[in-house]
C-alpha cells in the first residue's frame, strides 16, 4: 500500500496507535511478539511516517548511524576510532546506538530505515537477518556491515567486511607451536548475548583442532570460559596455574583477557615469558606498549573501510554489493 498511515499499521496489526510508536521509538517497552507482528505490518505496507516521508527528500542529513552490541569492548573502540577518523574529514556525524537485547536490534533496524535519520548505517558484529536487510536495502538506505566470516552474508545487496576469527586461531596454535609448546590453555568468554546467535567466539575450535593436528591436545581443564575483562581472565588464568601441570603457554580470546592473564602470572611469581608466554587476540593499541604477542585483525583499518565503502554507497546509485574479507597477521613481541 502506497501512502500507508500509522493507522494503517495499526489496524493490520492489531494495535493502538501508540504501540505502534513504541515500536519505533522505544521498542524494549513493546513485547517480542506484538513489537514483530507491527514491523511485519510496517514492512507489508511499506510504512514511513509522514514528517520523514518529507525529510528524506533532502540529500543529506550529515549523519551516519553506527550499530553494536560491543560498545564497551576494547576491540569495538579500535574500529570506532577507525570508524570517526574517517569521518572526521567528511561533513558526518557519528551516532552510536548501543544494541543490548533483540527488541532494540529490530527497533533500530525497523526505524531507521524508515524514519531515515540517519544517511547510512555500520553494523558492528551484530547479526542483520534477511528480512532486515530487505528492509534496509528497500528504503534504500546504504549499510555497511562488520561481521564474523562464520555469520552468512543475509543479501546480495548488503555490503560486509569479514573477518575470520577461525583464522585466528589457527595462527594462535600456530606460533605456540612453533615455539615447542605442548602444554597450552586457551581462555574466552561464553556470556554473550543470545541475539548474537552464531557470532560466538570461533577461535577456540580452529585453536584445538590446529593443535590436534600437530599432536597437541587441549584438553577441557585446560580451557577457561566465562564473562569478558581483565579480572574474570586473571581468576581464570590463577586456575589454570593452580592445576597439577600448568600450560606452559596461553592463548585469550582478546588482549585484555591477556592483561589479566598476566598479572595472574606475576602474581603467582611467575615470568612472562620464561615460565609461561602468553599470547592475545585483536591488536588493541595497548598491545604494543605493554609488548604482547598477539593477532592483529586490522581494527582501525576495518572502521576506515568501513566508512569509504559506506560513502560510495551514499554517493552512488545501484552501487553492488562488496564482501570484503579482513587478513589477520601475527604481531610477535615478548610475550612469546
Amino acid at each position: 500500500m502506497t501512502n500507508a498511515t500509522i493507522y494503517d499499521v495499526s489496524q493490520l496489526a492489531n494495535v493502538s496507535i501508540a504501540t505502534v510508536s513504541r515500536v519505533l521509538n522505544d521498542p524494549d517497552r513493546v513485547r517480542d511478539k506484538t513489537r514483530q507482528r507491527v514491523i511485519e505490518a510496517i514492512d507489508e505496507l511499506g510504512f514511513v511516517p509522514k514528517l520523514e516521508a518529507v525529510t528524506r527528500a533532502r540529500k543529506s542529513f550529515g549523519r551516519i548511524g553506527i550499530l553494536t552490541p560491543s560498545m564497551t569492548s576494547d576491540s569495538f573502540v579500535d574500529r570506532l576510532r577507525g570508524i570517526i577518523g574517517a569521518l572526521s574529514e567528511l561533513s558526518y556525524e557519528p551516532i552510536i546506538y548501543d544494541v543490548e537485547s533483540d527488541a532494540q536490534r529490530d527497533g533500530y533496524l525497523t526505524s531507521l530505515p524508515t524514519t531515515r535519520q540517519v544517511d547510512g548505517i555500520i553494523a558492528v558484529d551484530l547479526p542483520i537477518n534477511t528480512t532486515a536487510a530487505r528492509r534496509l536495502h528497500k528504503h534504500k538506505l546504504p549499510t555497511v556491515q562488520i561481521v564474523p566470516s562464520t555469520q552468512p552474508v543475509t543479501s546480495d545487496n548488503l555490503t560486509s567486511i569479514v573477518h575470520d576469527d577461525q583464522e585466528g586461531g589457527r595462527i594462535a596454535a600456530a606460533h605456540l607451536l612453533s615455539k615447542g609448546h605442548q602444554r597450552i590453555g586457551y581462555i574466552g568468554d561464553t556470556e554473550l548475548p543470545e541475539f548474537l546467535g552464531t557470532f560466538n567466539d570461533q577461535k577456540l575450535d580452529s585453536f584445538r583442532q590446529t593443535l590436534a593436528d600437530n599432536g597437541v591436545a587441549l584438553p577441557d581443564n585446560y580451557v577457561r570460559l566465562g564473562a569478558f575483562g581483565m579480572e574474570a581472565a586473571r581468576q581464570m588464568a590463577t586456575q589454570l596455574l593452580s592445576l597439577p601441570h600448568p600450560p606452559t603457554a596461553i592463548f585469550t580470546g582478546s588482549d585484555s583477557q591477556a592483561i589479566g592473564a598476566m598479572r595472574a602470572i606475576r602474581q603467582a611469581n611467575l615470568r612472562v615469558p620464561d615460565d609461561i608466554a602468553v599470547i592475545g587476540f585483536d591488536n588493541i593499541a595497548i598491545a604494543e606498549f605493554i609488548g604482547l604477542t598477539t593477532i592483529d585483525q586490522q581494527l582501525t583499518k576495518s572502521g576506515q573501510l568501513a566508512v569509504e565503502m559506506l560513502i560510495q554507497q551514499i554517493e552512488e546509485e545501484n552501487l553492488t554489493a562488496q564482501v570484503v574479507p579482513l587478513s589477520f597477521t601475527l604481531i610477535e613481541r615478548e610475550t612469546t
